[in-house]
């Protein structure tokens, strides 16, 4: 704290208002030639300077370019260190790409991440990500309850959620970052509880058989034994239930979104914020046709730009039909579009 202190003495009966002839009207105790006169100490603190703020901020900005040389630098406009008041410059859009992933939610980087996982080489295949809101406002991934069972009734769906939760179980050696923080998505287990009526009972007891051939950890458990496990659960109409074992329950949502970022862009995935409202297409062999460019629109522009490509991964989940539509594709609907349950 700065404290402006003034040494001041009232002038004494006969004694002229400018002070003591002889004396420095600066400094009433002061002699000149002679230095202070003896007698009471001075206390005064020097006057502030009508450029203090001006040296603060010179000594803030300093710092500033101190701990911007000894930070790692920016990676494509993310992560790293950004000093107060830096305007935020984002890579430009490319013109051209191998595969343009339309939707930036978890199963948009899954895909993108696996692309390149799974490409064998670096610096190959050009993937590029398209996402029309980076806050995720109404994207379906963060607004999830990011649940996962292994107790589904087809085969196909069994084994990916096996592996999902073998991948999630070791998800560092997945998409852990070199000098990143590990990953934590916070996983709660929690069975999943199917109940069956006695015109349903012989089909979940099938259902079951399937999914314990396949490998999943389930309990089938009679209405004493649902009684038994939950006391509070009215089980008058209840023939059989159905109970996860293991591998199942829910975890952060966007933690795994992030995670899936995060590494996607260390193996060189390229993103950028826009809209994909138009295609490009050319006619091949029969009846289909092959998609050229895709047109992303730029947000709060009228501008777009162009960008070649070879395949396009429509990843933008509840607007996956409403993307077709807009694009003007040839073809049947996409029987998906958005509704809140």
């Amino acid at each position: 704290m700065l404290r402006w202190r003034r040494a001041f003495r009232p002038p004494s009966r006969g004694e002229p208002p400018g002070g003591i002839p002889g004396r420095s009207s600066r400094c009433p105790g002061c002699v000149p030639g002679q230095g202070h006169a003896p007698g009471r100490p001075l206390r005064t603190a020097a006057p502030l300077r009508s450029d203090f703020f001006r040296d603060l901020g010179q000594t803030l900005g300093h710092m500033g370019r101190t701990l911007k040389s000894q930070l790692p630098p920016l990676r494509g406009g993310e992560g790293g260190w950004i000093p107060p008041g830096t305007p935020l410059q984002r890579p430009p859009i490319p013109e051209e790409a191998d595969v343009v992933v339309v939707g930036g939610g978890v199963l948009g980087w899954a895909t993108a991440f696996w692309l390149k996982a799974l490409e064998g080489r670096q610096h190959g295949m050009r993937v590029l990500l398209v996402e029309r809101d980076p806050t995720y406002s109404q994207a379906s991934t963060v607004l999830a309850a990011g649940g996962i069972r292994q107790q589904f009734s087809l085969p196909e769906n069994i084994q990916m959620s096996r592996f999902s939760a073998k991948f999630l179980r070791n998800i560092n050696e997945h998409l852990g970052v070199p000098n990143e923080p590990p990953i934590d998505i916070q996983f709660q287990p929690s069975g999943y509880l199917f109940l069956a009526s006695p015109d349903g009972a012989e089909k979940l007891e099938a259902t079951v058989q399937l999914q314990r051939d396949e490998g999943v950890q389930v309990a089938l458990l009679s209405p004493t034994q649902l009684k038994e496990r939950f006391p509070w659960m009215d089980t008058q109409d209840v023939a059989v239930a159905s109970y996860g074992l293991e591998d199942e329950g829910w975890f952060d949502p966007w933690t795994l979104l992030s995670a899936f970022r995060r590494k996607a862009r260390s193996l060189g995935v390229l993103s950028c914020t826009g809209e994909v409202r138009g295609f490009v297409t050319s006619p091949r062999d029969g009846d289909t046709t092959r998609i050229k460019y895709v047109h992303i629109h730029m947000r709060d522009s009228r501008e777009y730009q162009p960008v070649a490509c070879a395949i396009v991964v429509n990843a933008a989940g509840a607007w996956a039909g409403e993307l077709l539509r807009m694009g003007g594709l040839p073809g049947p609907p996409l029987p998906i579009q958005p509704r809140k349950r």
